[in-house]
């Protein structure tokens, strides 16, 4: 019999309706598994075909924060004109430094606004040295501290230079949104299975790990072309990658490490990669744990013959016992026997 403090929750899915995911990430502890990240990964060609795939990259996911790049594109077509720094903020899910905060000021103050016309959540700094040098100042949770402050200063922008409505910028009926989901379709190639709310407000779509990879590649592939709303964010983000993340961001090492390489991750464990020509890549954890999320990323960099030798700290981490290396966290072989970039036949049903 059902606890009565429980009766009020929605029914689960059923074990048969659950993603099937894949072990990606395991942690040993002197030889004994002691967790296992479960998961779904694929990479994607130019093309858009599937080059390598594990667990079950078509179940609808949300890609939460790693859709920034796309809305940003949105605003980009609508005639939001900012420079590079700026613009990555937009697409960035910052760690809350004074760059970061100053950033999203100026974008307001660019177009006339306030951080009074901001919609998005409060937040103290999501990184935390940025937290507690905030909080050693005295500071307190804000909007501008919020690690979405410089989308949502985009966002505002955008409006006033469309003359749409500040007011209500996150209505899903709004003209911003309206072109933000039209461009999400565009570049993903994918209607959303559905909708909902980000934890900043924002509308939200649920799509497949299949289409955010072909819409990373297109845009990593552009990158440098400088002829597209595609250009321009990609190419904002590659020649900005603190002010995408922060110091001591993995997503910011990562492009510092690999050139031509575009990367944005999302909460719940989610990580998107576009390379230069054109591949993608797409990982989701399935408990949303954040610590799998790169090495599962960086063995399937390897795989596509990336060169990932500057990425050992990213790939596996150290499980200390005493202050002492007594075991590893790092990506199983979730790649397994025949999924590999030259077998043809592994991926007809993807």
């Amino acid at each position: 019999m059902i606890s009565p403090a429980l009766a009020h929750l929605p029914t689960p899915p059923a074990p048969a309706g659950l993603p099937q995911h894949v072990p990606l990430a395991v942690q040993t502890r002197d030889g004994v598994v002691e967790s296992v990240h479960y998961g779904s990964a694929i990479a994607t060609g130019a093309d858009g075909s599937t080059l390598l795939a594990a667990g079950e990259p078509l179940a609808p996911f949300y890609p939460r924060s790693a859709l920034k790049p796309l809305q940003a594109v949105a605003m980009v077509r609508a005639g939001l004109d900012l420079p590079d720094e700026l613009l990555a903020l937009a697409a960035a899910s910052h760690s809350g430094a004074a760059a970061h905060r100053d950033g999203a000021r100026r974008i307001l103050d660019l177009h006339g606004l306030t951080p009074g016309d901001l919609e998005n959540s409060t937040d103290l700094p999501y990184g935390a040295r940025e937290r507690g040098e905030w909080l050693g100042g005295g500071g307190e949770a804000t909007q501008l501290a919020q690690n979405c402050s410089g989308k949502h200063a985009a966002m505002a922008a955008t409006c006033v230079i469309n003359g749409w409505p500040v007011r209500g910028y996150l209505n899903p009926g709004h003209p911003l949104q309206q072109l933000v989901a039209r461009t999400v379709t565009e570049l993903t190639g994918e209607e959303p299975e559905r909708t909902s709310t980000d934890g900043c407000g924002t509308p939200l779509f649920a799509l497949t790990l299949r289409g955010m990879a072909r819409a990373f590649g297109k845009l990593a592939a552009v990158a440098e072309s400088g002829k597209s709303a595609e250009a321009a964010v990609a190419g904002a983000m590659r020649r900005h990658p603190y002010m995408v993340a922060g110091e001591d961001r993995d997503v910011t090492a990562l492009m510092r490490l690999v050139p031509g390489l575009l990367a944005k991750d999302g909460f719940e464990g989610v990580q998107l990669v576009g390379l230069p020509d054109g591949r993608g890549v797409a990982v989701k954890i399935s408990d949303g744990g954040d610590r799998a999320r790169m090495p599962a990323t960086v063995r399937l960099l390897a795989v596509l013959d990336v060169d990932t030798s500057s990425l050992a700290r990213l790939a596996a981490s150290p499980v200390l016992g005493g202050g002492r290396p007594v075991g590893l966290l790092q990506a199983t072989d979730f790649l397994g026997a025949g999924r590999t970039p030259n077998d043809p036949n592994a991926f007809d049903a993807l």
